[in-house]
């Protein structure tokens, strides 16, 4: 496969379930909130149920928006989760958005976040304290070892001499 002129590596895939749970999950909660803020006016005509789903109550209007963008994100996960992370031997791809040069890439550590979700994240050399997310552990297809020896396999190859990696 190819990215931009370049072969790419495949370092890790995302589950199929849990993207497949999250798009039903979010897609019957959207269909829920727009049916219980519809359903009053259904007999006004179209017009007034329209105008009762997008400036009725604020809270459901609200978690009709943040379910709409949980089943985005899930659909664009999905489609993505194939090569998830993956390097062209000069930068390290994190979906179709983020990416990091491989020769600023320092380690790969495990953390877990505010909502009590383990995930791998990066540290990456440019003088700040914060890493970088990179794939949620229950969505990861795979060890996490071995997303974690592939991102420092390719990036100690671009430091010319493979360290911290051991290789069977």
């Amino acid at each position: 496969m190819t990215y931009r002129d370049r072969k790419i590596v495949v370092v890790a895939r995302l589950k199929a379930k849990p993207l497949l749970a999250g798009q039903l999950l979010c897609a019957l909660l959207l269909a829920w909130l727009i049916v219980r803020q519809a359903w009053p006016v259904r007999a006004d005509g179209a017009a007034e149920m329209l105008r009762a789903i997008l400036f009725g109550d604020a809270v459901a209007t609200a978690a009709m928006l943040a379910a709409a963008f949980g089943l985005w994100t899930s659909v664009r996960l999905w489609r993505q989760r194939e090569t998830y992370v993956f390097h062209d031997g000069v930068r390290l791809y994190r979906g179709s958005t983020l990416s990091w040069p491989l020769d600023a890439i320092r380690d790969v550590v495990t953390e877990r976040g505010a909502l009590g979700l383990t995930s791998l994240r990066l540290v990456v050399d440019d003088d700040s304290e914060v890493t970088r997310p990179l794939v949620m552990l229950p969505l990861l297809d795979g060890s996490p070892e071995a997303v974690r020896g592939g991102v420092l396999f390719a990036a100690s190859g671009m430091r010319g001499v493979p360290g911290g990696v051991t290789v069977n």
